[in-house]
Order: C-alpha cells, then sequence, then structure tokens
C-alpha cells in the first residue's frame, strides 16, 4: 500500500475537504500540522516549492494541494499513484 501524507495547517478549509475526499475513497494517510511548526513549513516549501496547505505527498510524489488531488481523483491519476 501506498504512504499517504498530508501536510495541513490550522485553520484550512482546503485541508479538511482533502482529507475527507481521502477518508470518503478508503485511503488510509498520516498527517502532520505544520501550524505551530515554522521551519518544519520552510523545509516543506523548499522540498515541494509550494507554500499553501494542503500538500499531499503519495510515496515521495507530490500530488498538491485539494484542486490538484481531486483532480488526479476524477483523472484516475490519483488510483494509479496509490496502485503503484
Amino acid at each position: 500500500m501506498a504512504e499517504v501524507i498530508v501536510y495541513t495547517t490550522d485553520p484550512c478549509p482546503y485541508c479538511s475537504r482533502v482529507k475527507a475526499l481521502l477518508s470518503k475513497r478508503g485511503v488510509e494517510y498520516s498527517e502532520i500540522n505544520l501550524a505551530r511548526d515554522a521551519d518544519g513549513r520552510n523545509e516543506l516549501a523548499e522540498r515541494t516549492g509550494m507554500l499553501s496547505f494542503p500538500q499531499v505527498i503519495i510515496d515521495g510524489t507530490l500530488v498538491g494541494g485539494f484542486d490538484q488531488t481531486l483532480a488526479a481523483d476524477k483523472s484516475g491519476k490519483l488510483a494509479e499513484l496509490l496502485a503503484a
């Protein structure tokens, strides 16, 4: 099974939406909340090039935020990444 990590912050309606989408699809994920971790936010931004939240990473591959994860779900790419 693929390792899914969701980086979040507070408050974040898109974080809630992406977690709901993954849960609806039966995807188990680890959540890392960086609301009070400035160093963690900076490290994540350097690694992914994204400053926004959420950020979904599947087996080391950046899927993106909620919009990108939703698009990947609709196109079938999310299922492909999870099956790999």
